[in-house]
C-alpha cells in the first residue's frame, strides 16, 4: 500500500486527492486541513459580495463527505504543525485536541498562500478586512448589512481588488480603489488595456487613487480614514487585496525555495527532497513564456499541478507541459483576457520584443446586432518570431480565443505561422480576416 499524505484541501489538495483515488487503488490517502471547509472558489467571492449570485453554496464543489466516500481519510480543522522529512512523519493536532503522527511514503504539500498584511499603523482597527477564505467573505457580507458602512476603500488594484471594487459599488457603496502603481492590472496587461479598465471603473463611479502609497489607517476602534502619501480617503471599511505570499513554513528550511519563498519543484512537481511534492500557490511552475521557473498563483495552475503531482506520487509518470498564466476578468461586462507576457514584462526580461495591435468588430459590419468592438495585442520575439503573450478585450465573450494563444506559447508557435492558421469564418461568428489573423499579419 502506498501511503500518501496531502497537507491542504483547497483546489490543489482536492484535485490531487481526486486524481489519486480515481487512478491508484493501492493509494491510502490521508488529508489534513486547518480550515473547516473544502474547495471554496475564492474567484467567485466578489460575485457573492456584489449579489450577482444567490449565495455561497455554488462556490464549493467538494466536501469532506465526498472525499471520504472515495476512500480518503479527511481531517478538517486539523493544522499540521511539523513534518519530519527524514522519518517521513506528519505531526498534526485534530479538532478535539488529539495529537497525531501520520507516517507516509509520499507527501503532497498543498499549503496555499496567505494574504500580505502591511505593517502600518491602524492595521488592527475594526473593519479592516482580509479577503481569501470563505470566512473572510462571509464577515464582509455581514458587516455590509449594517448602515454604518458607506465608504469602502479597497487597497490593491490587481484582479481581486478590481473585482471587489465593482462588487462594493454594486452594493451601493462609495468606493475608492488605491494602488501604489499608476494603473490597475499592470501584471497582466499593457497600457492600452489597463486604460480601458481604468475608464470602465471611473465611468461606474469608482474613485481611483492610483500612484498612492498607503501610510496609515486611522480611526478610534473602527476605521475612519486611510492616509496615503498624496491624501486622505474616508473609510468605514478597508479591504486589503495587496497580494499573497506562499505558505511554506512547513518546509523547515529543508526544501529549496524560490525568490518569493515558494517551494521550488521540477516538472513532476517534486521538491528538492525525494518523495515530497508541492502544488498550487505554495509552489513554482515552469513558465513557457520565459522558458524558466516562475511563480504564478492561479486556481487553474493549482488544479493542473495537482494532477501532475498525484500521478507521480501515485506511481505513474507524468511531466508538466508548463503554463502560460492564462487568465481573464469581467468587470461591468468589459471582458479582458491575457496569457504569457505583456510587452513591458518581455522587455524587462531581456527579450527584443514587439507587439502587433488590432481593433475591429467581432463580426462583419452588416451584422447590426450584438456586434461589439474587439481589441487585441500579440507580443512576440522579434529575433525568433515566437509568440510570447497576448491580450484581448471586448464586451463580447471572446474568452475562447485566449486558449489559442496559450497553446501557441506552449508550443513555441511563431507569429508568422499564426497569421496563416486555419481560422474558420461565418458571419454569425466572425470576419473572414478576423482580428487574430489581422493582428498576426501586421507583425513587422
Amino acid at each position: 500500500m502506498n501511503k500518501i499524505v496531502i497537507v491542504g484541501a483547497n483546489h490543489a489538495g482536492t484535485a490531487a486527492a481526486n486524481t489519486l483515488m480515481a487512478n491508484y487503488k493501492d493509494a491510502k490517502v490521508t488529508i489534513f486541513d486547518a480550515n473547516s471547509n473544502i474547495s471554496f472558489l475564492g474567484c467567485g467571492m466578489a460575485l457573492w459580495i456584489g449579489e450577482q449570485i444567490a449565495g455561497a453554496e455554488g462556490l464549493f464543489y467538494s466536501d469532506k463527505e465526498k472525499l471520504e466516500a472515495q476512500g480518503a481519510v479527511v481531517h478538517m480543522e486539523a493544522p499540521v504543525e511539523n513534518i519530519d522529512f527524514d522519518r517521513k512523519v506528519v505531526y498534526a493536532t485534530l479538532k478535539d485536541g488529539t495529537k497525531v503522527e501520520e507516517s507516509y511514503d509520499k507527501v503532497i504539500l498543498a499549503t496555499g498562500s496567505t494574504p500580505i498584511i502591511p505593517n502600518i499603523p491602524g492595521i488592527d482597527l475594526e473593519n479592516v478586512q482580509k479577503v481569501k477564505l470563505y470566512q473572510h467573505a462571509d464577515e464582509v457580507i455581514r458587516k455590509l448589512k449594517t448602515e454604518e458602512i458607506e465608504n469602502v476603500v479597497v487597497v490593491g488594484a490587481g484582479y481581486i481588488g478590481v473585482e471587489l471594487a465593482e462588487a462594493f459599488e454594486r452594493k451601493g457603496k462609495k468606493v475608492t480603489l488605491i494602488d501604489i502603481a499608476d494603473t490597475c492590472l499592470p501584471v497582466y496587461y499593457d497600457e492600452p488595456f489597463t486604460n480601458l479598465m481604468r475608464e470602465n471603473l471611473k465611468n461606474h463611479g469608482i474613485h481611483l487613487a492610483f500612484g498612492e502609497r498607503v501610510l496609515e489607517i486611522r480611526g478610534d476602534q473602527k476605521v475612519r480614514e486611510v492616509v496615503t502619501d498624496k491624501g486622505v480617503h474616508k473609510a468605514d471599511m478597508v479591504v486589503l487585496s495587496i497580494g499573497f505570499r506562499p505558505n511554506t513554513a512547513l518546509g523547515n528550511g529543508k526544501l529549496e525555495l524560490f525568490r518569493n519563498g515558494a517551494f521550488v519543484v521540477d516538472k513532476h512537481q517534486e521538491t528538492s527532497m525525494k518523495d515530497v511534492y508541492a502544488i498550487g500557490d505554495c509552489a513554482t511552475v515552469f513558465d513557457n513564456s520565459i522558458q524558466d521557473t516562475n511563480y504564478i498563483a492561479l486556481a487553474s495552475n493549482a488544479v493542473r499541478t495537482a494532477i501532475v503531482a498525484a500521478h507521480n506520487a501515485g506511481g505513474g509518470t507524468l511531466e508538466s507541459a508548463g503554463v502560460q498564466g492564462s487568465n481573464g476578468i469581467c468587470i461591468y461586462d468589459l471582458k479582458m483576457l491575457s496569457t504569457g507576457m505583456t510587452l513591458a514584462k518581455a522587455n524587462v526580461c531581456g527579450f527584443e520584443a514587439a507587439a502587433t495591435d488590432y481593433d475591429d468588430l467581432q463580426k462583419p459590419e452588416f451584422i447590426e446586432e450584438n456586434n461589439p468592438k474587439v481589441k487585441i495585442r500579440i507580443v512576440y520575439d522579434k529575433k525568433t518570431r515566437v509568440i510570447l503573450g497576448a491580450q484581448m478585450a471586448s464586451t463580447y465573450d471572446i474568452s475562447m480565443g485566449i486558449h489559442l494563444f496559450s497553446l501557441a506559447i506552449q508550443e513555441r508557435v511563431t507569429i508568422d505561422k499564426l497569421a496563416l492558421t486555419d481560422i474558420f469564418f461565418l458571419p454569425h461568428f466572425n470576419k473572414p480576416y478576423n482580428y487574430i489573423t489581422m493582428a498576426a499579419l501586421g507583425a513587422k
